[in-house]
Parts: structure tokens; C-alpha cells; sequence
């Protein structure tokens, strides 16, 4: 009986959530960044442009997810769209809670001119497109993105979005503005209004020994910190910076408390929050540092650093079996989803036990 009711609640979430939506073509120039709602509205960062996507992607039946071992995927997404794979370019990956269905966000073309798609992996274990010309959708605008002409301005325009997150009714978007202090968090409600309220965001880099305004948060999870609702954001180079949520007020200047230096010369990509044996964690895949886990017991007894330092703060471990991770999301409550790059430059898409 229990099941039963979580599957009705779940049902009539996501209907009230798609009744919000409208028929119509979702007209996206860039497929990025990818969030689920717990009722499992899809996101989509549109950092091109300059908008945020809400996808009633029709996925709502709850169901245990299968594992998942896929070589080449990449070369199998290729061949779906009729194409090779170094035509192909895979921006995120995102599991539905309700479905557990995996989905993605891919460009196909090079440069400015790539065409924006969105696929998932039905439960067959096969590809499947998902159009984009006939789909629920509405659309939120993001006031005060970077100008997107010449080179550098391309690229400050593609980070306006560089992460998303649902927490409890709004959407979270990282990245960069065309303001001064350029690092913002916004929030949106959901349904989506007008009424989008902009931080912008300072922290102080340890490794770098100064302060920074312009350097966006790369990948960010919600977590409680002695029961406060909080944003844990990872930035280039890597320091690790809470933010309590009820801090980041519209229109203001909020310095984030960094309480870990993960590590130089590195790209933090995905977080994911999950719980083993009673304790909570984070896994976080990154460019050249493999995948780290932190323990998140104590994370509320690390001072802020406001010196020059080198690692330092929360500590973490390294998970040596695990390399090449270019995506990592949580797949349910004991496993997560990794893209891996294998030998060859292929893409293996498969579900691992959480660590």
C-alpha cells in the first residue's frame, strides 16, 4: 500500500507540474547543463540563449532502474543521428528520479553552428531522440547574461549557465552575468515567473591566495549544514565554498565561506550528495584529480580559509578504480551513473555501486 501511494503522489506531482507547461516547439540554440524535478520535470540550460528550459518529457511511471553497461556510447548516440562521433559532443547527463530513465544533452556539429538535441536511454537500453519541435515546455529568460560577440565574448556567453540544481521549488543556475562581480547564483521559481532574484558571489582562493568575482562555480549540490539549507559550490582550481541559501539575496554581494582547497591545475565537472551506512557523502569527478570522496560529518567545523594555502580544509580520498568519469550523476539510492572515457576515445556509459 505504501508503494502504491508514493506512486500516486508521484503521478499527481508531475501532472500539476505539467499543467504548467504549454504545447509548442522548444526553441533551444545550446542543449548544457540538465536538472530533474523530484516529479521529474527536466531543466535545460540554454546558455546560447541565455534561457532556462522546463521539459515535460512524458517519463512519470516509477520504476526500479536496471544496470547499465554500455560501451561506445557515444558511437552508438552518433549513429542514431546519423553521424560520426567526433561529430558528437555530450554536455551533461541527468537521471529522472521517477523513471530512473538516463537522459542527455548533446550537440552535434562543432562550434557555434552545433545543433542542440536532447536524448535518452529508453528500457531497452537503446537511444532514443526527443523532439524538441512538439513538447510541453516553458522557458525562462535570464536578464543580464554575458554579450556573446567576438571569441572571448562566446565564450563568457556559453558560461551564463554553467550548473543546475531543483531545490524546494526553484531553480538554481550558476554562472556567469555581464556585471561587475560576474560569478552569480540565480534562483527561479517553478512555474517559472518574471521574478528571477540574481546574487552575485565572492570567495577567497586559497591556492590563488586572493579573492575572486569572476570565476564561476563549476558544479554545486543543496546540502543541510547544522540543519541550515546550504549551496556546496567547487570552482576551478578547487576550492570547495558553502553558502547558506537564506544568505544569497537579490541584488547583493555574498562572500562564500571556502572550507577546502581540493587541489590546482583541475576542473571540478559533477557533484552528487548520497548516504551509506548511515553517513553522508560527496563524489565529485573532476578533470585531472580522478574522483574524490568527502565525508560530510564534520563539514561544519572547517574554518574558513583566508590565507594562501595548498590542500587543506575538508579532506577527501580518491577513488583509484575509478578514471576518465566526464559525467557522474546518482541513479538511486545505491548507485550512480558514470561516463567514462575508455580506451580509444570511446564513451562507456554504466550504473557502479555508490562507494
Amino acid at each position: 500500500m505504501k508503494t502504491l501511494a508514493i506512486l500516486a503522489l508521484t503521478t499527481s506531482l508531475a501532472a500539476s507540474a505539467a499543467s504548467n507547461l504549454t504545447m509548442g516547439k522548444a526553441d533551444m540554440k545550446s542543449a548544457g547543463q540538465l536538472a530533474f524535478s523530484p516529479a521529474g520535470i527536466l531543466f535545460v540550460g540554454d546558455p546560447k540563449g541565455g534561457s532556462i528550459y522546463a521539459l515535460d518529457t512524458d517519463d512519470a511511471e516509477a520504476m526500479p532502474g536496471a544496470d547499465i553497461d554500455i560501451k561506445g556510447a557515444n558511437e552508438k548516440m552518433a549513429a542514431l543521428l546519423g553521424t560520426t562521433a567526433d561529430q558528437i559532443l555530450i554536455n551533461d547527463v541527468a537521471v529522472n528520479p521517477v523513471s530512473h530513465k538516463v537522459y542527455f544533452s548533446v550537440s552535434r556539429g562543432k562550434g557555434q553552428d552545433a545543433t542542440p538535441l536532447l536524448l535518452k536511454l529508453d528500457a531497452s537500453g537503446k537511444f532514443q531522440e526527443i523532439a524538441l519541435d512538439k513538447v510541453k515546455h516553458s522557458k525562462a529568460d535570464i536578464p543580464n547574461v554575458p554579450s556573446a560577440e567576438g571569441r572571448q565574448g562566446a565564450t563568457k556567453r556559453m558560461e551564463a549557465i554553467t550548473d543546475l540544481a531543483f531545490v524546494d521549488g526553484k531553480v538554481w543556475v550558476a554562472g556567469l552575468s555581464n556585471e561587475e562581480f560576474a560569478s552569480t547564483l540565480r534562483s527561479i521559481p517553478f512555474p517559472f515567473t518574471s521574478d528571477i532574484k540574481a546574487t552575485n558571489v565572492e570567495i577567497f582562493h586559497g591556492a590563488h591566495g586572493r579573492f575572486e568575482t569572476n570565476s564561476p562555480v563549476r558544479t554545486f549540490v543543496s546540502y543541510k549544514i547544522a540543519g541550515k539549507p546550504h549551496l556546496l559550490a567547487a570552482y576551478t582550481c578547487t576550492p570547495l565554498v558553502k553558502f547558506p541559501i537564506d544568505g544569497l539575496q537579490p541584488g547583493q554581494k555574498v562572500m562564500g565561506t571556502t572550507i577546502a582547497e581540493l587541489g590546482a591545475g583541475n576542473r571540478p565537472m559533477d557533484m552528487i550528495v548520497y548516504t551509506k551506512g548511515g553517513a553522508d557523502y560527496i563524489l565529485m569527478n573532476n578533470s585531472s584529480r580522478g574522483v574524490m570522496k568527502l565525508a560530510t560529518a564534520k563539514i561544519d567545523s572547517y574554518p574558513g580559509i583566508t590565507a594562501k594555502t595548498d590542500i587543506t580544509g575538508v579532506p577527501y580520498e580518491t577513488l583509484g578504480q575509478f578514471k576518465g568519469v566526464e559525467q557522474l550523476d546518482l541513479y538511486d539510492k545505491t548507485r550512480a551513473i558514470m561516463l567514462v572515457r575508455g580506451e580509444g576515445g570511446s564513451l562507456d556509459l554504466k550504473t557502479i555501486a555508490l562507494p
